[in-house]
């Protein structure tokens, strides 16, 4: 119901790029005889359905120039737009400049994100970035106090009621309408942003000279992490609920990309919750960690349950579900590569709640379509996250993201401090233990064999811990068999004292890799050499909390 601040919508100002949905606007200003300016595509559009649009050329005085890229910026708009008709004074100044105020503008931008998706060059992307039209916006929100702005086709509807019932908006809805409005034009620079940052970077001409002589950073910290951070995200999915029922969630995707793991495909089962997500996309990441090697991961809670090479898919979801089946238990599975037929009649026995993989056998499709409660995920691209974001009360922290390629990661690099150098079978298992790591909560201590992980030690807050929970994971999971004697360790961090490391050697562990650094390190390294066990140390650290 109007009240005293409602303004009927008299005269309109229509100029979209997508144009689905128009038809009941254009219905409500027949009915209605709204003024209506219009811009050309859109107007042509208008006329066939009947509204008797002005060219915005007519409004102006002047023809739509430079392939378009000047139609609106001019007074004659613009004044129209921001005059507050609350002021007499704007009122008087319009009067005398012969222009006449617009009561709405309905205005959707070029496709730029769209765009950049379909993998235009930068000449036809550039057309593509907006002016006129989020100036219109902006111009149009700014002067809410008498102007309704619509930016979202959900919002057609209600405005063709407002303009057929001759009530418009009032005060606090056109307030909204332009809180709605500075969002869309925030999250379309945002985009533009994100693009410019990747395709335009900064030129060495504009590099600061380095001062005092000091080398020259060889990352651009500013290029990483901008003075203001600004990116933006487009809702998808409102989920069920988040982490635990009585919270709300929703999935929000990347609008400049669409082949990710956010923009998975869903190919059988129920939509994604909240928590599948979190723990298929930690699975998904820990299967390519070991690319190009065939990998397949197993995660409960964001931790993994399960982490194998293998000649085969199959082989290495074997070898992955082998390490703890009672935890693999509800939990997802990613592979790297293809699913087989042969995987697939081994997964169809295991309750699963997702599993992950870059594309399916036909046959191993079928079969998996054939569990009612298994969600399929069909991802084309591997990881390519560049940054990891983490809100905080009141901010942001960001940081690259951990791509296990530290000069530490690299075993050539590693320091022998302890025992005989690693055999090649036993050197193959440490660099497995050591990527295999990186997916693991911290407190982190990872037993492996045979480029399989045999007992994982999560998520604690002390390193003796971890170490005992490795070392019982791995021989009580596996029908009273041994399979810490033999193994390798690796530890996210050094160890602060001989203890943890005194209990892998009691479990009969024959080789350690693990950062060093600790102020205890020949104490640690005197009781690897004490107990016969070869002891890498790479001087990186994989910490994941």
């Amino acid at each position: 119901m109007a009240d005293s601040t409602s303004r009927p919508i008299k005269r309109a100002l229509v100029s979209v790029y997508h144009k689905d949905g128009i038809e009941v606007l254009a219905q409500a200003f027949v009915k209605a005889g709204t003024s209506v300016v219009s811009t050309g595509s859109t107007a042509k559009k208008l006329e066939e359905l009947g509204v008797n649009v002005t060219p915005v050329e007519k409004v102006t005085g002047f023809p739509e120039s430079l392939d378009g890229r000047v139609k609106t910026l001019d007074p004659h708009i613009h004044a129209g737009i921001l005059a507050d008709m609350t002021n007499p004074e704007h009122a008087r100044q319009l009067k005398e400049l012969g222009i006449e105020p617009f009561d709405m503008v309905v205005v959707n931008l070029y496709p730029f994100a769209d765009t950049v998706r379909s993998g235009a060059n930068e000449a036809d992307t550039i057309e593509k970035i907006d002016i006129g039209g989020p100036s219109m916006v902006r111009g149009a929100a700014k002067n809410s106090a008498t102007v309704a702005v619509i930016t979202d086709k959900n919002d057609y509807a209600l405005a063709a009621e407002r303009v057929s019932n001759g009530e418009g908006f009032t005060l606090a809805e056109r307030r909204y309408l332009a809180a709605k409005a500075f969002a869309h034009t925030a999250a379309y620079d945002a985009t533009i942003i994100e693009w410019a940052k990747n395709v335009w970077k900064k030129p060495a001409s504009l590099e600061a000279p380095a001062a005092d002589g000091a080398e020259a950073q060889t990352q651009n910290t500013d290029e990483l992490f901008p003075p203001t951070y600004t990116r933006t995200w487009d809702k998808s999915t409102v989920l069920r609920y988040g982490e635990n029922s009585h919270q709300q969630a929703a999935l929000y995707l990347d609008p400049l990309t669409n082949s990710d793991f956010a923009h998975a495909e869903l190919l059988h089962g129920k939509p994604m919750s909240y928590n599948n997500y979190v723990d298929a996309d930690s699975a998904w990441r820990s299967a390519w960690d070991f690319a190009p090697k065939i990998a397949v991961a197993v995660v409960k809670h964001s931790n993994p349950c399960g982490l194998a090479i293998g000649s085969t898919v199959a082989e290495a979801h074997r070898k992955a579900h082998a390490c703890d089946p009672m935890s693999a238990y509800g939990g997802v599975i990613a592979a790297n590569t293809t699913v087989s037929l042969e995987m697939a009649q081994a997964v169809k026995h295991i309750f699963t709640e997702v599993i992950v993989a870059p594309d399916y056998e036909p046959e191993a499709l079928e079969l998996l379509e054939t569990t009612k409660n298994l969600r399929i995920l069909k991802v084309p691209t591997r990881p390519v996250l560049d940054q990891s974001i983490r809100q905080i009360d009141g901010g942001l922290l960001v940081q690259t993201t951990d791509r296990i390629d530290a000069a530490g990661d690299d075993p050539k690099n590693w320091k022998l401090v302890s025992g005989d150098a690693a055999d090649e079978a036993t050197l193959r298992d440490l660099v497995f233990a050591w990527r295999a790591l990186r997916s693991v909560k911290a407190n982190a201590l990872l037993l492996a064999h045979d480029e399989a992980t045999v007992g994982v030690g999560m998520g604690q807050v002390n390193r003796v811990d971890s170490s005992k929970l490795a070392v019982e994971r791995a021989n009580t999971l596996a029908d009273g068999a041994n399979r810490t004697k033999g193994a390798v360790a690796a530890s996210d961090a050094f160890f602060p004292f001989a203890d943890g490391l005194q209990i892998l050697a009691d479990a009969g562990v024959k080789a350690v890799v693990q950062p060093g650094g600790s102020i205890r390190d020949e104490e640690v390294i005197e009781a690897a050499k004490a107990a016969g066990i070869t002891m890498y140390l790479t001087g990186t650290r994989h910490f994941f909390h």
